[in-house]
Parts: C-alpha cells; sequence; structure tokens
C-alpha cells in the first residue's frame, strides 16, 4: 500500500537481482543485511546522522517515504523494533557525544553515528579526543560505538574529501579502537557483525565510502556473506601474479585500490601485486608478513595513499611496513611513498588539478611513465 518513488522502486527491483543471482551484492546492501541478521540474533540497531535515512548519497534507503501522503514506513523495523534510524541536527559535537553515552549503556546495541561528510567530524574532536580514543584507559569504561565517515579523493574540494584519518591513527595506542578503510561490501557486513559478536567492545572509525556505493567492482558475491566467511584485515588483489614473478608490491587502503588495479591491468603489467590494508588500527603485520614471505622475488615496495603526505596513514604505517619487511625476509628494507605532496589544506579545489594528481600518484605506485 505504499507509493515508493519511481527511482527506490528501480533500486529495489535491483536488490532483488541480487538475491536471486548471488552476485553483485552492493555496499547498502551488505549494510542491510548486517543490521537485519544482527536484529535476528538479538542485538538491537541504532543508527544516527545528518541524512541517515535516505543516505547523504541516496544509497541506504532505510526509510521509505509515501510520495503521495509523506508517511514513513521503515522495512527493518518489521524484524525487530529494536531498529533506529533518525536524522539528526547539523551539531556533531552534541549528537557524537549522545551516541557515544547510548553506546555506553547498550553494548548490545550497535550504535552508529554517520558523519554527512567525514570532515564535518571535526566539529566533534572533542568528543573523539576526550571519550572514543580515551575512555577505556581514564576510566575502564569501554564502548562499542562506530564512527561511519564518508572519505576519499573524489576533487570536491577540501571540506568534502578528509575524514582525517591521520589524526585518528595519531590517537591509537594500547588497542584502544579500530580504524578501517574497507573496500568491499562483504568486508563491511563482517566488521559490523563482529563488533557485537566479539565478547568485548571497542569503537570503531570507518572511513566510509563514496563513490565505491556504485563502483561496478566494489561488489560481493553471497558466499562472501555466508559459511565461514568472516572480516579480512588484508585482501588480496584478485588478479594478481602469481608470488614467484611478483617484483613489486603496491600496499595501499580504500577506494584507491581500484584506480591502481584497473591502470595496472591497462598496462599489462604482469609483476605487480597490490595488497589492501582493509584494518590500519591495529595493523595486521603479521598476516601482513606471511603475505610478503611468498615473494620471494619481491624488489620495491610501496605505500600509496590519496591524501597528502603529511595526511593519511603513511607517517603511521611506515615504521610498522619496516618491521614486516625485515621479519618476512624481504629484499627491500623499506617501502618508498607514493602519494599527493604535502599540503596545508587536505585536498585542491579544482577539479582539472585532482585529476592530474590522482594519475601521477597512481602512475607512481605502480612505477609507470604517466
Amino acid at each position: 500500500d505504499l507509493n515508493i518513488h519511481k527511482t527506490l522502486a528501480r533500486i529495489l527491483d535491483a536488490k532483488k537481482a541480487m538475491f536471486e543471482s548471488g552476485k553483485g551484492f552492493d555496499w547498502a546492501t551488505a549494510e542491510a543485511m548486517a543490521f537485519g541478521s544482527l536484529l535476528q540474533d538479538g542485538f538491537g540497531v541504532r543508527l544516527s546522522g545528518q541524512d541517515s535515512g535516505r543516505g547523504t548519497f541516496s544509497q541506504r534507503h532505510a526509510v521509505w517515504v509515501d510520495q503521495k501522503d509523506g508517511h514513513r514506513y521503515i522495512p527493518l523495523s518489521s524484524l525487530d523494533r529494536k531498529f533506529q534510524v533518525l536524522d539528526s541536527p547539523l551539531s556533531e559535537f552534541g549528537v557524537l557525544g549522545f551516541e557515544y553515552g547510548y553506546a555506553s549503556t547498550a553494548p548490545n546495541t550497535l550504535v552508529l553515528w554517520e558523519a554527512q561528510f567525514g570532515d564535518f567530524a571535526n566539529g566533534a574532536q572533542v568528543m573523539i579526543d576526550q571519550f572514543i580514543a580515551a575512555g577505556e584507559a581514564k576510566w575502564l569504561r569501554v564502548n562499542g560505538l562506530v564512527m561511519l565517515l564518508p572519505h576519499g579523493y573524489e576533487g570536491q574540494g577540501p571540506e568534502h574529501s578528509s575524514a582525517r584519518l591521520e589524526r585518528f591513527l595519531q590517537l591509537c595506542a594500547e588497542d584502544n579502537m579500530q580504524v578501517c578503510n574497507i573496500t568491499t561490501p562483504a568486508n563491511y557486513f563482517h566488521a559490523l557483525r563482529r563488533q557485537l559478536h566479539r565478547n568485548f567492545r571497542k569503537p570503531l572509525i570507518i572511513m566510509a565510502p563514496k563513490s565505491l556505493l556504485r563502483h561496478k567492482s566494489a561488489v560481493s558475491t553471497v558466499d562472501q556473506f555466508t559459511g565461514d566467511s568472516h572480516f579480512q584485515r588484508i585482501l588480496s588483489d584478485p588478479n594478481a601474479p602469481a608470488d614467484k614473478d611478483v617484483k613489486r608490491v603496491v600496499l595501499c587502503s580504500g577506494k584507491l585500490f581500484y584506480d591502481l588495479a584497473e591502470a595496472r591491468d591497462a598496462a599489462g603489467d604482469k609483476h605487480t601485486t597490490i595488497i589492501r590494508i582493509e584494518q590500519i588500527y591495529p595493523f595486521p603485520a603479521e598476516a601482513l608478513v606471511k603475505r610478503i614471505a611468498r615473494m620471494a622475488d619481491l624488489e620495491t615496495v610501496v605505500w600509496a595513499q590519496e591524501e597528502p603526505k603529511n595526511n593519511g596513514a603513511w607517517f603511521f604505517v611506515e615504521p610498522l611496513i619496516e618491521d614486516v619487511l625485515k621479519e618476512a625476509g624481504a629484499k627491500p628494507a623499506r617501502a618508498s611513498y607514493a602519494g599527493r605532496a604535502a599540503s596545508a589544506a587536505t585536498a585542491t579545489g579544482l577539479m582539472r588539478k585532482h585529476v592530474e594528481q590522482q594519475k601521477a600518484l597512481v602512475a607512481a605506485a605502480l612505477g609507470h611513465k604517466e
């Protein structure tokens, strides 16, 4: 009896095709499955943010609105009334503080706060510094709050590109929180579910995607959600050369992987493999050592990132990668850097310059000529 928007009808048809084929599951569908399965497991789910019902990028559609009389329908509420999705005011400090308190008192509810763009978490920096990063060390108060911070360089300018990954990493110590930059819908699904299925609670900071919400390659198959599947802290390259042929390893996180893989494949490069660090903290050193150790003829290791050199993960991961290479017995002693030059602003405001910078950093990471 709901008069839904014609665009939503097309989206629902696409979702039906995903379930019928078992292929092509996108980010929003994986998220809905994580929420729904947690509800069926007996947990609660609470999501708030400035455009959470629809999703800032019109991807979520957790709330459906009748186009004739305006009444709202929330599909996941049919599973359990413990699902809440709330469009909150433009007050990051107040809302994030409230959600942190809510998560403290409701450890069996998945509590998520989503920034409209990750940059806007700036307005809640006091909550992040004083409570989310330090609450367990100061007061022995555990907390499983999830922060979804849309992050990624797509030429949208300095106020809509960076969730300030570097700030969160600088606050990381003593296993106080988790910081992830995830590239597949299935891995996102598992990251959300493990928040509640673990027997402990830690804040989870996710550099959430923008363009990957609809990227043709950023999809998952049904078997990646079911059976023995689980969250993977590192992800190998599906089109990688055999380990014996690898000369160059490019380490990265987030959506940059897809740009690198596309350029590598277009160039016919048969000696470069790209490894995604899906969880940057706690750093997956043990898994990475095992992966690197299998490449006997490895000559070069590169850390590639979209952010300027003084931002992003580079300063955090550089010594950790050096330790990994030493333990793996690799020929390269250190990783080199490929990315934007140091900058006072997080991103350029000119699309033309953004495109030039992106092409240059991809070429540098792969060792190709522009």
